[in-house]
C-alpha cells in the first residue's frame, strides 16, 4: 500500500536529527513536525465553508514546507501558485482552484491583484501574531488515505492556460519512498531542493525523498547555476533533483579543476539531454539518472542500464504507443543503416497507459481536459514516441509539436537531438512556421556559444547521417535565451506566435548554405 505524507511526518515526530536547512538556519525533524502541527492548527482556525484550499505563493522557503505539512495534518489542500504568473492570470488560478486564503510574502504579494480572497504575508507582524496563538498546538493530524487530495499543482502551461493537477497523498509519497529505497538514501543523506516547490518535481523527487529517507532537506530559495556547487559543498548535499535545463545552466558556469571535489553522489530528474547528463556526471563526479514522467503522473518510464543513447527506456507493462486516430498500436520503428527513421507516419504515435490512469487523479475544475486525457479507460499522455525492434522507446515531442513538411509528418524532438550534437549549440527548440504553399517549414531556435557560425551549420547537418532531407531546418534563429516556464520548459507557443517576426538573427537555407536574412 502507498504511504501518505502524514505518515512520513509522524515517523519523524521524535527525530532529533537535522530535518531542514535554509540559508543559515536549521530545524530538527522533531521541530519541523511540531511547526507543521502549529500551522495546521492555524489553518483550521481560518477555515470557512467550502473547499478547504490554501493558495501558497512563495519561493522555496521554510514556510512552504511547514504549510505543506500543515495542510496534510489539517486535511486541507495546498494550491501551489506559480510566481511567474501575475495579474489577471494569477487571479484566474486562485479562482479556478477555489482558494479560501492565499499565503504569500512581501516579495510576491504585488503579483496578485485583488481577488476578494484574504491574503496573509508570512513575513508580517499579523502572521506572526496569528501563529503565536497556536504555539504548542497538539499533534492531532486528520486521518489521511493515499487517495486523499493533498496538493493542486499547475501544469507548465506550454500549450495554453495551466491546468491544476490533483496530487494525492499517495502520488507525492510513493515516488519519495520508491526513490529513497532505489538509491539507498538514509538519514545521513542531505537532499538539496532548488527546483520550485510549487511544482511536482520538487515535491515528489525532492521533498518527499528527504522525508521518506529521514535525511536533511536543504532548501534553496530559488535555483542558481552559479550557486549550485557552493550550496552542495556548504550543505554537504549528497542528492539533488532537477527538471528541464538546470544541468545545462550549471555546465555553462566556468569550469574549475576541483569541480569534482564535492559530496554529491546522485542527481535525479527529467528532460535533460544526453550530452548534459554525461558531461555533468564527468565534471562533478556523480551519477546522473534522467527519467521520463509528467506532472499528471499517468506514465513513467524507467531507464535501465542497457538503454541505448537517445532512448527513454523500455515501455513498462500496460504502456503502448498508439495511433491517436485509430487507437491501434503503431508499427515498430524501422531505421536505415545510418539510423534515420524510415517510417515516421506509421511508427510515431501517442504514449498511452492502456491499463488505466496510473497516478493521474484528474484535473481540478476541468472536465473537458479530464475527458481528453482519459478515453476508453486509458490515459492518453499527449506525448509522441516510437518504439524500436528491441522494445526501447524514443521521445518524439508533444502532440502539438507535429510538423507537416512536403506531405510527411515530422516530430520535433529527433531534430532537436541532432542539433544538440553540434559542439557550439547549447539549447535547441524546433517549431513550425506556415509554408507559403502548403504545410509547414522547419525553424530551429538555437542558443549557442560565441564561437558558433551559422554559415557552417549546413556542413555539420550534412554529416549527420540520420537527419532526413525533410528534417533540415529551413530557418535558423539565433537567440540568447529560449522562453521558458518556471520549471525550465520551453514555451514553444511563444516561438510559434513570433514565427520569424523577431529581432534575433535569422538565417535562411539556400541550397547548401545558410544565409542571414533577418535581424
Amino acid at each position: 500500500m502507498s504511504p501518505t505524507v502524514t505518515e512520513f511526518l509522524l515517523a519523524r515526530a521524535d527525530d532529533e536529527r537535522c530535518g531542514l536547512r535554509f540559508e543559515n538556519r536549521s530545524w530538527s525533524w522533531r521541530e519541523v513536525v511540531r511547526t507543521c502541527a502549529q500551522h495546521a492548527s492555524l489553518l483550521r482556525s481560518l477555515r470557512r465553508p467550502g473547499p478547504f484550499h490554501i493558495g501558497v505563493l512563495l519561493g522555496n522557503v521554510p514556510e512552504f514546507t511547514f504549510l505543506l505539512g500543515g495542510t496534510a495534518f489539517s486535511g486541507a489542500v495546498l494550491v501551489g501558485l506559480n510566481p511567474t504568473r501575475r495579474g489577471e492570470a494569477l487571479a484566474r488560478d486562485v479562482r479556478l482552484t477555489d482558494c479560501q486564503l492565499v499565503v504569500t510574502d512581501t516579495a510576491h504579494a504585488h503579483l496578485l491583484p485583488n481577488t476578494g480572497v484574504p491574503v496573509l504575508l508570512v513575513d508580517s507582524a499579523p502572521w506572526s501574531a496569528l501563529l503565536a496563538e497556536h504555539d504548542g498546538a497538539e499533534l492531532d493530524p486528520a486521518a489521511a488515505d493515499p487517495d486523499d487530495l493533498l496538493v493542486l499543482v499547475f501544469t507548465s502551461g506550454t500549450g495554453g492556460d495551466p491546468k491544476a493537477v490533483r496530487c494525492t497523498h499517495g502520488k507525492i509519497a510513493f515516488p519519495g519512498r520508491m526513490l529513497a529505497e532505489r538509491f539507498g538514501l538514509t538519514g545521513e543523506d542531505v537532499i538539496y531542493v532548488a527546483m520550485p516547490l510549487f511544482h511536482s518535481n520538487a515535491l515528489m523527487a525532492g521533498w518527499a525523498v528527504g522525508a521518506a529517507a529521514g535525511g536533511t532537506i536543504a532548501l534553496r530559495r530559488r535555483f542558481s547555476a552559479s550557486g549550485f556547487l557552493p550550496d552542495v559543498r556548504r550543505f554537504g548535499a549528497t542528492y539533488a533533483n532537477y527538471v528541464g535545463k538546470p544541468l545545462a545552466h550549471v555546465l555553462a558556469t566556468p569550469e574549475r579543476p576541483d569541480d569534482a571535489d564535492n559530496p554529491l553522489r546522485l542527481v535525479y530528474g527529467n528532460e535533460a539531454n544526453e550530452r548534459d547528463v554525461r558531461r555533468f556526471a564527468e565534471r562533478f563526479g556523480c551519477r546522473v539518472v534522467d527519467a521520463f514522467g509528467s506532472t499528471e503522473g499517468g506514465i513513467a518510464i524507467p531507464r535501465s542500464p542497457d538503454t541505448p543513447p537517445g532512448a527513454l527506456g523500455r515501455l513498462p507493462d500496460g504502456v503502448a504507443v498508439l495511433d491517436p486516430d485509430t487507437g491501434k498500436p503503431c508499427a515498430t520503428a524501422r531505421f536505415s543503416p545510418d539510423g534515420q527513421l524510415l517510417n515516421p507516419d506509421e511508427a510515431i504515435g501517442e504514449l498511452v497507459n492502456t491499463a488505466g490512469s496510473g497516478w493521474f487523479a484528474g484535473y481540478y475544475n476541468a472536465p473537458a481536459a479530464d475527458a481528453e486525457r482519459m478515453r476508453d479507460g486509458m490515459y492518453w499522455s499527449g506525448d509522441l514516441a516510437y518504439v524500436d525492434a528491441a522494445g526501447f522507446c524514443r521521445f518524439a515531442g508533444r502532440t502539438a509539436d507535429w510538423l507537416r513538411v512536403d506531405g510527411e509528418n515530422l516530430a520535433t524532438a529527433p531534430i532537436e537531438r541532432i542539433l544538440l550534437r553540434h559542439p557550439e549549440v547549447r539549447e535547441a527548440a524546433v517549431y513550425a512556421v506556415p509554408d507559403p504553399t502548403t504545410g509547414d517549414q522547419v525553424v530551429a531556435a538555437l542558443v549557442t556559444t560565441d564561437g558558433f557560425r551559422a554559415e557552417t551549420v549546413a556542413d555539420f547537418l550534412a554529416a549527420q547521417s540520420d537527419l532526413g532531407p525533410k528534417q533540415w531546418p529551413r530557418y535558423l534563429r539565433l537567440t540568447p535565451d529560449l522562453p521558458r516556464t518556471a520549471t525550465h520548459k520551453v514555451l514553444k507557443r511563444h516561438l510559434m506566435t513570433e514565427a520569424l517576426d523577431t529581432q534575433d538573427p535569422v538565417y535562411r537555407r539556400e541550397g547548401s548554405r545558410y544565409l542571414r536574412e533577418l535581424g
